[in-house]
């Protein structure tokens, strides 16, 4: 399963924003720092302030930060709420014109992987993902 550049950069700036907890934290910042589209990035800051992850800090001294502790964001949660859809295959879709679904077994092994896959993702909290410093 690949996800969409959509939540991989929702995860990106949660990332960012737990590694510099307690800060408030600019979008161009952050798109610098991962090399990646500002207007993407916009996008998906105002996507993850509707959904309570993040702050946002309008006027000068302005900026974004987490809206709660990085140990009370599950990783499962928020790929769930960003990834648009979770058709692995097309008997996955409501258009769904295979001709084999009613005697595939497919779509049954698909669906217990994508189930698996999402509850590895529920073990996690963003606490569990952020880097570490590098110790030199």
């Amino acid at each position: 399963m690949k996800l969409t550049l959509y939540t991989d950069y929702s995860l990106r700036v949660l990332m960012y924003l737990g590694m510099n907890e307690d800060k408030k934290m600019q979008i161009d910042d952050i798109a610098e720092f991962y090399n990646i589209s500002r207007n993407h990035l916009t996008k998906v800051v105002h996507h993850l302030a509707k959904l309570e992850y993040i702050k946002t800090v309008r006027g000068r001294g302005g900026g974004i930060m987490l809206n709660c502790r990085p140990e009370e964001i599950n990783v499962g949660e928020v790929v769930r709420r960003t990834e648009d859809n979770f058709h692995m295959a097309e008997c996955f879709s409501e258009g769904n014109e295979c001709i084999l679904t009613p005697i595939c077994g497919l779509r049954f092994v698909l669906n217990d992987a994508l189930k698996a896959y999402l509850a590895e993702l529920d073990k996690h909290t963003l606490r569990d993902i952020i880097p570490k410093p590098i110790l030199r």
